[in-house]
């Protein structure tokens, strides 16, 4: 695999345990890193995000080939598995760490994640108005070690179980051609 022809994409749909969970299991994704984004301060630990205070939001970094896997399939599949119309919510988890994002890295990410909200707005996809927010990559700091790949080391736990396992069970069975 050539790596320059891999792209970046950076997604923020609630706890990133089970975004990282869902865009792992695509065909085409290389890489899924958790981390924060979007935030004031320099170098946060979990600790510190947690508390909401820094501004940033628990995120993925991805790493996936175009030819084999668009951005707006990206993006389809992070609107399809987290609810994208509560703010600074995904089930349990509050705050404005756990908010609805999209970060663009260029001008096309920009406009796609734009065209595929008002795409889906337009369709009525959702009971309620989407409020992710579309913001430009800012740095990306990678999590501690222990959030790495959680969902596939911890699936006995019952936050995997209840929160994470449904949102695989859709992502298998509304796009089940994408998955590896």
């Amino acid at each position: 695999m050539n790596e320059l022809k891999l792209k970046k994409a950076t997604l923020a749909g609630g706890c990133f345990w089970c975004t990282e969970a869902v865009f792992q299991r695509l065909e085409g994704v290389e890489n899924v890193v958790s981390g924060f984004t979007g935030g004031q301060i320099k170098n946060p630990a979990y600790r510190e995000i947690i508390t909401g205070r820094t501004g940033h939001a628990e995120a993925i970094d991805i790493d996936f080939d175009p030819a084999r896997i668009s951005y707006e399939e990206l993006l389809l599949v992070f609107f399809a598995t987290h609810d994208p119309t509560t703010l600074n919510r995904q089930q349990n988890d509050v705050g404005t760490q756990y908010r609805s994002a999209v970060f663009y890295h260029d001008t096309e990410q920009k406009e796609k994640a734009e065209e595929v909200i008002a795409l889906l707005e337009s369709k009525k996809m959702f009971e309620n108005p989407i409020v992710t927010e579309v913001s430009e990559a800012s740095p990306f700091y990678i999590a501690e070690e222990e959030h790495q790949d959680f969902y596939n080391q911890h699936r006995q736990q019952p936050y995997c179980q209840f929160i994470i396992d449904p949102k695989i069970t859709k992502l298998k069975k509304l796009f089940s051609d994408k998955l590896k």
